[in-house]
């Protein structure tokens, strides 16, 4: 007896095999994706990383683009700021002589009145003249002449006076000059208005 009952028992484990076969396949089968789900998750992927390159690149582009702006702007500044700092490095050099020139002038004006002084005096225009001609190369130029129109910008009043021969506030007298370098005012000129 113990032979058949041996037998009865081993189809049993042998169905329960094959019972379990079926089963776990399907339960494969159901978790496992088909062939379509997979491409078409391929095919999104796909496109979202395309999508994300070309956002990258896009980005990258305008970066590069604002950069190259930035550096052309960094290097307009500098030649901006290097030409002005070429333009007025003379300032405080032609701001020392300003005080020479005004004596030569003083010496003209009166030396002109000395007849002993006359042969002097030649002297001192040439000089005064090869002074104002060497800071005039270098952009130093004499504000306020007589009969000009007051600026106030330029001149600085000291008074009025009366002439005919000049219309009404104009500069009648320069008591000193004064200078600009490159168009920045250095000293503005200080005269006598013209009011009729």
């Amino acid at each position: 007896m113990e032979a058949p009952k041996a037998e009865a028992e081993k189809p049993l484990e042998e169905d329960a095999v094959e019972l379990g076969e079926p089963l776990a396949d399907e339960a494969q089968a159901e978790a496992a994706p088909s062939v379509a789900d997979l491409q078409a998750e391929i095919a999104r992927l796909q496109a979202a990383l395309e999508e994300q390159t070309r956002a990258s690149q896009e980005e990258i582009r305008d970066l590069r683009m604002r950069n190259q702006a930035e550096l052309e702007n960094f290097k307009k500044r500098l030649t901006r700021e290097h030409g002005e700092h070429l333009k007025y490095a003379a300032e405080k050099v032609m701001k020392d002589l300003i005080p020479s020139l005004d004596n030569l002038e003083l010496a003209i004006v009166y030396g002109s009145k000395e007849e002993a002084c006359k042969n002097m005096l030649q002297g001192i225009e040439m000089t005064q003249k090869l002074l104002l001609d060497a800071v005039g190369r270098h952009g130093l130029v004499r504000v306020g002449k007589e009969g000009e129109v007051f600026d106030p910008a330029l001149h600085e009043a000291l008074g009025c006076e009366s002439r005919s021969d000049l219309a009404a506030d104009t500069i009648a007298r320069v008591m000193q000059s004064g200078y600009s370098l490159e168009g920045r005012l250095l000293r503005p000129a200080k005269v006598m208005v013209n009011k009729i």
